[in-house]
């Protein structure tokens, strides 16, 4: 009889107190898993009691400084991490400053290179694992007045295939996800300041709703599932610096239709 004790695989998310992250955090702690969630706001109650929470913003350099070195004293080893933290502002690219500009790549990019570097010792104790990162639809396919988070979601994209290419001696896996419309407080957020047209935030969910070819937008439990997916070596071993769009099929469809 093998009395050996099986570790537990350990996950950190950022962005983990949002719709799809809080959706993530609770898929991965019924499978098994340890997490280390990170955000800038407070995750409230059901977090995992066996996690760690770090309230932190990761726009500072610093500050994902500190969150890796809590991290550490939390597990010595990280197998898979999910780049889901953003912000994004909605509003036309000659209105958009210089501030907000830098604000939104710094969350949405910098944090992305700076996480990897500072997990990858983590990984390497491991033997591998691991990254997803969160890019959006607006990678490959855009709207009006949302220019600075589509520049930083394609930016992700080509991060994540360099540093597919630059971390596979390792055993490292590098995937990104772009979710389509996925009901989640991001979402409605940008609704309600005018990123699409329509009279109120029901028509405008209704709207988006009848550009998929499901119908209907996303839940965040199901780009939750994909995430886990492209984190589960068992799952995904032979996938690394690929984009996987979740999104209803609303880019199959032609725009001229």
């Amino acid at each position: 009889m093998n009395n050996q004790r099986i570790t537990p695989k350990t996950l950190l998310i950022t962005g983990a107190a949002g719709g799809i992250g809080r959706a993530t955090v609770k898929l991965f702690d019924n499978c098994g898993w340890r997490v280390i969630g990170v955000d800038r706001a407070p995750f409230g109650d059901g977090f995992p009691s066996n996690g760690l929470f770090i309230q932190a913003d990761l726009s500072q350099p610093d500050s994902l400084e500190t969150v890796f070195q809590q991290a550490r004293g939390f597990s010595e080893q990280l197998n898979a991490l999910v780049n889901n933290a953003a912000v994004q502002i909605a509003k036309p690219l000659l209105d958009t400053s210089v501030e907000e500009w830098d604000a939104v790549m710094a969350s949405n990019l910098r944090s992305v290179f700076l996480s990897a570097k500072l997990a990858y010792p983590l990984f390497k104790t491991a033997g591998g694992g691991a990254i997803v990162n969160v890019s959006s639809v607006h990678a490959v396919q855009t709207s009006a007045n949302i220019a600075a988070y589509a520049a930083s979601k394609g930016g992700l994209l080509a991060l994540t295939r360099a540093m597919a290419i630059e971390f596979a001696p390792d055993n490292l896996r590098v995937n990104a996800i772009l979710p389509g419309a996925v009901d989640t407080p991001m979402l409605r957020a940008g609704l309600d300041r005018g990123h699409l047209d329509g009279e109120d935030i029901f028509r405008r969910l209704d709207n988006l709703a009848r550009r998929t070819v499901n119908g209907r937008v996303g839940r965040p439990a199901e780009i939750a599932h994909a995430i886990y997916f492209l984190a589960d070596e068992t799952q995904s071993s032979f996938m690394t610096g690929q984009a996987m769009i979740v999104d209803g099929g609303a880019t199959a469809r032609l725009s001229t239709e």
